[in-house]
Parts: C-alpha cells; sequence; structure tokens
C-alpha cells in the first residue's frame, strides 16, 4: 500500500472538481486545468471536501503509481487555486531580457539574440531586465520552461554570469593563479 496514495487530498476553498471517467478537471481562483488519469488509478470526491486516488488493484505497478498520481491530482488542485510560480535572474554584462508580444527576447552575450516563445497557459514577465518571473497552474509547465530559460546560458562558476533560479546556490570556483619566480 502506499502511503502517500491513501492520504486524502483536501479540496481548497472555491476550487471545483469534476471528474469524469479518467479526467479530472479542476477550476479555482488561478484558473481552471485538467489532468487523465492513468488506467490502473482512479479517482472520487468524498463528501465535497476532499478528493481521494486509489489504484484498481495490488500489483506492484499499480502500487507505484498510485503515490505517483495522487501527487498530480495534489499538483492541480494547488496550482487552480494558488498557482506557481519561478523566478529567474540575469546576471552579466550588458545582459538582459524583454517581453515581446508572446516572444521572450534575452541578450546573453551570444552574437544574436535568443528568442523563445511563451507557451499557452504561462504568464512571463520581466519585472526589470535582469529578471525574468514565470507563472502558470501547471506546475510541470511552469517547470519545464523555467529550466529551458536557464539553460540558455547557465551561471557559470567563474565569474557567475548568466541564468539562475532565484534561490539557487551556484559554488564560486578560483580561477587560474600566476606565479611569479618560476624557474
Amino acid at each position: 500500500m502506499s502511503r502517500l496514495g491513501r492520504k486524502p487530498i483536501d479540496l481548497p476553498e472555491k476550487v471545483k472538481v469534476n471528474i469524469n471517467g479518467q479526467a479530472v478537471s479542476a477550476e479555482g481562483p488561478a484558473g481552471k486545468h485538467s489532468v487523465t488519469l492513468h488506467p490502473e488509478i482512479s479517482a472520487k470526491v468524498e463528501e465535497g471536501k476532499r478528493v481521494v486516488v486509489t489504484a484498481k488493484g495490488t500489483s506492484q505497478q499499480q502500487k507505484a503509481l498510485w503515490g505517483t498520481w495522487r501527487s498530480h491530482v495534489a499538483n492541480l488542485l494547488e496550482g487552480v487555486s494558488k498557482g506557481y510560480e519561478k523566478t529567474l535572474e540575469i546576471s552579466g554584462v550588458g545582459y538582459n531580457a524583454k517581453i515581446q508580444g508572446d516572444k521572450l527576447t534575452m541578450v546573453l552575450g551570444f552574437s544574436h539574440p535568443v528568442d523563445m516563445q511563451v507557451p499557452k497557459g504561462l504568464v512571463v514577465a520581466c519585472p526589470s531586465v535582469t529578471s525574468i518571473t514565470v507563472k502558470g497552474v501547471d506546475k510541470q509547465l511552469v517547470g519545464e520552461f523555467s529550466a529551458q530559460i536557464r539553460a540558455k546560458r547557465p551561471a557559470e562558476p567563474y565569474n557567475l554570469k548568466g541564468i539562475k533560479y532565484k534561490d539557487e546556490v551556484v559554488r564560486r570556483k578560483a580561477g587560474k593563479t600566476f606565479v611569479t619566480g618560476a624557474t
């Protein structure tokens, strides 16, 4: 039995859940989103207060999927109630970012600007030229797009130039040293 899978998920206030077969859809203050459950997993709403996810059998694979899909449903409910947000910071002389329509344009020290199309369902903002904020109701989509932005120029350990998450710590490395008086 999955210890995590057995725990019911409490419904946040102002969130409506609709379960139709394997499709679980939710609507809340931050938006609406849906997820399709694995065929071996089922979900139901109990007393209008919580969602219970169960495995249809007792095989090893079903036990493994149970906790995972319970987490997916919990992320769905949290996403439509509060939303998810990731903040990235850009550091380096001349490095910057701006939003142009539905594209994110970044200058990252290459011979050309780097353009990225913002996926549907996400809101990308640049509160300053050295900060990028990615918001959305889908945890996986927010994390994936943030990782794609960071991968364009990850912060390097010598001068810390590049893109990093706001709470990321990049270990600084010492550069080469010059020794005088060598024979």
